[in-house]
Protein backbone atom coordinates (compact mmCIF):
# COMPACT_ATOMS: atom_id res chain seq x y z
CA UNK A 1 0.00 0.00 0.00
CA UNK A 2 1.67 3.33 -0.90
CA UNK A 3 2.02 6.12 1.81
CA UNK A 4 -1.34 8.15 -0.36
CA UNK A 5 -3.63 5.28 0.16
CA UNK A 6 -2.39 4.47 3.80
CA UNK A 7 -3.37 8.14 4.87
CA UNK A 8 -6.87 8.57 3.03
CA UNK A 9 -9.46 6.80 0.70
CA UNK A 10 -10.66 8.27 -2.06
CA UNK A 11 -14.25 9.86 -2.08
CA UNK A 12 -16.88 7.84 -3.48
CA UNK A 13 -19.61 10.38 -4.64
CA UNK A 14 -19.25 13.09 -2.19
CA UNK A 15 -15.83 14.29 -1.09
CA UNK A 16 -16.35 13.90 2.84
CA UNK A 17 -12.92 14.85 5.25
CA UNK A 18 -10.26 12.36 5.38
CA UNK A 19 -10.28 12.12 1.43
CA UNK A 20 -8.36 13.01 -1.39
CA UNK A 21 -9.20 16.19 -2.99
CA UNK A 22 -10.18 15.03 -6.29
CA UNK A 23 -8.10 17.01 -8.68
CA UNK A 24 -9.77 18.49 -11.41
CA UNK A 25 -8.53 21.22 -14.31
CA UNK A 26 -11.20 24.26 -14.95
CA UNK A 27 -10.40 27.87 -16.62
CA UNK A 28 -9.81 30.94 -13.75
CA UNK A 29 -10.94 34.40 -14.54
CA UNK A 30 -8.26 35.06 -17.06
CA UNK A 31 -8.98 32.19 -19.00
CA UNK A 32 -5.73 30.22 -18.17
CA UNK A 33 -6.62 26.60 -17.03
CA UNK A 34 -5.41 25.81 -13.25
CA UNK A 35 -4.99 22.08 -11.56
CA UNK A 36 -5.91 21.72 -8.43
CA UNK A 37 -2.97 19.06 -8.39
CA UNK A 38 -0.59 22.04 -8.93
CA UNK A 39 -0.78 23.02 -5.27
CA UNK A 40 -0.39 19.95 -3.73
CA UNK A 41 2.62 19.88 -1.79
CA UNK A 42 2.97 23.32 -1.88
CA UNK A 43 0.08 25.22 -0.20
CA UNK A 44 -3.20 24.32 1.80
CA UNK A 45 -6.46 24.71 -0.40
CA UNK A 46 -9.18 26.80 0.90
CA UNK A 47 -11.48 25.85 -2.03
CA UNK A 48 -14.75 27.21 -1.90
CA UNK A 49 -18.02 26.76 -4.09
CA UNK A 50 -20.22 29.62 -4.27
CA UNK A 51 -23.78 30.12 -6.00
CA UNK A 52 -23.29 33.08 -8.08
CA UNK A 53 -20.72 36.22 -8.89
CA UNK A 54 -22.22 39.43 -8.37
CA UNK A 55 -25.18 38.56 -5.69
CA UNK A 56 -25.13 39.98 -2.17
CA UNK A 57 -24.30 36.92 0.02
CA UNK A 58 -21.88 35.72 -2.87
CA UNK A 59 -20.09 38.81 -3.14
CA UNK A 60 -20.23 39.30 0.91
CA UNK A 61 -18.35 36.04 0.85
CA UNK A 62 -15.48 36.87 -2.04
CA UNK A 63 -14.75 40.20 -0.57
CA UNK A 64 -14.54 38.59 3.15
CA UNK A 65 -11.82 36.45 1.62
CA UNK A 66 -10.43 38.78 -0.13
CA UNK A 67 -10.36 41.19 3.17
CA UNK A 68 -8.79 38.22 5.00
CA UNK A 69 -6.16 37.10 1.80
CA UNK A 70 -2.97 37.98 3.23
CA UNK A 71 -3.93 36.47 6.76
CA UNK A 72 -4.99 33.10 4.08
CA UNK A 73 -1.51 33.52 2.88
CA UNK A 74 0.60 33.59 6.07
CA UNK A 75 -1.08 30.63 7.41
CA UNK A 76 0.11 28.98 4.25
CA UNK A 77 -3.03 28.43 1.94
CA UNK A 78 -4.96 29.46 -1.27
CA UNK A 79 -8.09 30.25 -1.53
CA UNK A 80 -9.77 29.45 -5.28
CA UNK A 81 -13.65 29.91 -5.21
CA UNK A 82 -15.34 27.96 -7.81
CA UNK A 83 -19.26 28.56 -9.41
CA UNK A 84 -20.69 27.70 -12.70
CA UNK A 85 -20.32 31.34 -13.82
CA UNK A 86 -18.68 32.02 -17.04
CA UNK A 87 -15.04 33.32 -17.47
CA UNK A 88 -16.35 36.65 -18.70
CA UNK A 89 -18.12 36.88 -15.63
CA UNK A 90 -15.48 35.88 -13.24
CA UNK A 91 -13.02 38.54 -14.52
CA UNK A 92 -15.65 41.19 -14.29
CA UNK A 93 -16.61 40.31 -10.48
CA UNK A 94 -12.41 39.98 -9.60
CA UNK A 95 -11.66 43.18 -10.98
CA UNK A 96 -14.92 45.28 -9.79
CA UNK A 97 -14.50 43.96 -6.19
CA UNK A 98 -10.17 43.75 -6.75
CA UNK A 99 -10.06 39.70 -5.99
CA UNK A 100 -6.70 38.99 -5.16
CA UNK A 101 -7.68 35.02 -5.45
CA UNK A 102 -8.44 32.39 -8.60
CA UNK A 103 -11.96 31.89 -9.37
CA UNK A 104 -12.99 28.80 -11.28
CA UNK A 105 -15.90 28.51 -13.81
CA UNK A 106 -17.14 25.57 -13.41
CA UNK A 107 -19.96 26.16 -16.42
CA UNK A 108 -22.38 22.72 -16.18
CA UNK A 109 -21.37 22.24 -12.55
CA UNK A 110 -19.50 19.27 -13.27
CA UNK A 111 -17.03 19.52 -10.46
CA UNK A 112 -19.54 20.78 -8.02
CA UNK A 113 -21.32 17.32 -8.63
CA UNK A 114 -18.01 15.36 -8.49
CA UNK A 115 -17.53 16.74 -5.26
CA UNK A 116 -20.84 15.90 -3.90
CA UNK A 117 -21.94 20.14 -3.56
CA UNK A 118 -25.24 20.13 -2.71
CA UNK A 119 -27.94 22.87 -3.59
CA UNK A 120 -30.11 24.24 -0.66
CA UNK A 121 -33.37 26.50 -1.56
CA UNK A 122 -33.44 25.86 -5.03
CA UNK A 123 -29.44 27.57 -5.33
CA UNK A 124 -26.48 25.79 -6.33
CA UNK A 125 -24.82 24.90 -2.38
CA UNK A 126 -22.48 27.27 -0.71
CA UNK A 127 -19.70 24.73 0.92
CA UNK A 128 -16.24 25.66 1.95
CA UNK A 129 -13.07 22.70 2.12
CA UNK A 130 -10.14 23.22 3.69
CA UNK A 131 -7.16 21.07 1.84
CA UNK A 132 -4.09 20.23 3.52
CA UNK A 133 -0.50 20.41 1.81
CA UNK A 134 -1.00 16.82 1.19
CA UNK A 135 -4.12 16.67 -0.57
CA UNK A 136 -6.42 15.50 2.27
CA UNK A 137 -9.63 17.28 2.91
CA UNK A 138 -9.39 18.37 6.71
CA UNK A 139 -12.78 20.19 6.94
CA UNK A 140 -15.89 20.99 5.12
CA UNK A 141 -17.90 23.17 6.44
CA UNK A 142 -21.98 24.11 4.76
CA UNK A 143 -23.60 27.41 5.57
CA UNK A 144 -25.95 28.93 3.00
CA UNK A 145 -26.08 32.25 4.08
CA UNK A 146 -23.32 33.13 6.68
CA UNK A 147 -20.47 33.75 4.47
CA UNK A 148 -18.26 35.28 6.84
CA UNK A 149 -18.41 31.88 8.91
CA UNK A 150 -16.89 30.16 5.76
CA UNK A 151 -13.95 32.37 6.25
CA UNK A 152 -13.43 32.42 10.20
CA UNK A 153 -14.25 28.34 9.73
CA UNK A 154 -11.17 28.01 7.47
CA UNK A 155 -8.95 29.91 9.03
CA UNK A 156 -9.48 27.82 12.16
CA UNK A 157 -8.79 24.73 10.29
CA UNK A 158 -5.45 26.51 8.99
CA UNK A 159 -4.56 27.45 12.52
CA UNK A 160 -5.04 23.88 13.68
CA UNK A 161 -2.98 21.99 11.24
CA UNK A 162 -0.23 24.62 11.62
CA UNK A 163 -0.33 23.38 15.51
CA UNK A 164 0.07 19.87 14.40
CA UNK A 165 3.42 20.23 12.62
CA UNK A 166 4.62 22.60 15.67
Amino acid sequence: MSKRENQAQPAKGKVQVGDWAQDFTLPDQSGAWVCLGDFLGKTAIVLYFYPKDNTSVCTAEACAFRDRYEVFQAAGAEVIGISSDSVESHRHFAQEHELPFLLLSDEGGIIRKRYGVSTAFGLPGRVTYVIDRQGIVRHIFFSQFTSEKHVTEALETLRTIQEEHV
